[in-house]
């Protein structure tokens, strides 16, 4: 096993533990989430319940997992230009973490297969029905945190977690028995759209990560002026965390080209643009329509006159959700140029929604 552990060190996983594969304690606990509506739009965790129950829902026979963190950046954010928005640390270097990490785990899979002769194993990062910190926890990483994330004293919580299970039982480490949040309330009281309705329990349908990333529709116009400068994701709750103070550990990314992204360009670009700037990025998720929406309600919260042009370009976006979030945003700069360019669009538009986006910027 020291031989594996050094291949996985090799790899750059930073953390890694052996957890068995057993029965998910938090399996009740994801179906009463799931049943308060927490899940919001995504489906997938209800489509896959059962699976949820022990990891044999996705390796059969599975009877260990090695569980593994691999940091991504954790230095200090630099200042933040207007007519830019800020970007989850997790998609700073500009590339899908999934592609970085998948083919580590298909190396250590062949690995393990030759070593241990007709092995099955299989690799996972946060794709499949998998309780990741629930395991990563019985594996000894860390414990969970009153924001729901996965803490490791030394490391914080600024990493991805990965699993590989096998159909063999190999050798584990302790779990991680006690939790070091004490009576501390930071990440929940930072929240600024107010997601964790009590500790260790986040409601999706207000997370500003899921708002900008995983949502397709309009986001709820009480919780945009919340959203702020976040273009892309979130990191509030993990910014304010004492453990995250001064995670010990070198920074695994000196190049971050997607730290911040310059917005009003945003708005002169065709779906084949869009492609071929974010087709290998994370933004790739949010689609084009997504992140118009989201730099859109971003320049409305900054409320610089300046944006009015890109935004109207975004008033007369192809997308119904592209035109609403300009309008809004519009609406929030106001002046004598907003309402004009409102009224040009209003006598067009043929979108009902739309329309009574319009009418409430203008009113």
């Amino acid at each position: 096993m020291d031989g594996l552990r050094d291949l996985i060190a090799a790899e750059g996983f930073t953390l890694c533990g052996i957890a068995p594969a057993v029965d998910s304690s938090g399996h009740s606990d994801l179906v009463r989430w799931i049943e308060a509506g927490y899940a919001s739009e995504m489906q997938y965790f209800a489509d896959r319940i059962d699976a949820y129950r022990h990891p044999a829902g996705v390796l059969g026979g599975a009877k260990s997992i090695i569980a593994m963190a691999m940091p991504y950046p954790a230095r200090p954010a630099q200042p933040l230009p207007i007519g830019h928005g800020k970007v989850a640390r997790y998609a700073w270097p500009g590339v899908d973490y999934h592609d970085v990490i998948h083919p580590k785990l298909k190396r250590l899979c062949r690995t393990i297969r030759e070593t241990f002769t007709g092995a099955a194993a299989r690799g996972v990062v946060d794709t499949a029905p998998l309780m990741e910190r629930e395991i990563a926890q019985l594996a000894g990483l860390g414990w969970r945190g009153k924001n729901t994330l996965l803490l490791n004293s030394v490391q914080g919580s600024y990493f991805f977690l990965a699993c590989v299970l096998v159909d063999i039982e190999l050798p584990t480490d302790g779990p991680q028995a006690t939790a070091h949040c004490g009576t501390c309330t930071a990440c929940l009281d930072a929240c600024p759209t107010d997601a964790f309705p009590s500790a260790g329990v986040l409601d999706a349908s207000r997370c500003i990560s899921y708002l900008t990333i995983e949502h397709r529709g309009p986001i709820d116009p009480l919780l945009r002026p919340a959203i702020g400068d976040w273009v892309f994701g979130c990191d509030v709750c993990q910014q304010v965390c004492p453990w995250n103070r001064r995670p010990a550990r070198a920074d695994p990314t000196p190049e971050v080209p997607m730290e911040r992204i310059e917005l009003s360009s945003l708005f002169g670009i065709s779906e084949d643009d869009f492609r071929q700037r974010f087709r290998k990025t994370p933004m790739w998720r949010t689609r084009r329509r997504g992140l118009l929406r989201n730099a859109a309600i971003v320049l409305g919260n900054q409320g610089d006159a300046r944006s009015i042009q890109a935004l109207t370009i975004g008033l007369h976006d192809d997308e119904a959700i592209v035109r609403g979030a300009a309008a809004w945003a519009i609406g929030q700069i106001g002046g004598r140029q907003a309402i004009d360019e409102l009224d040009q669009r209003l006598s067009i538009e043929t979108d009902p929604d739309v329309i009574t986006e319009i009418d409430a910027a203008l009113s």
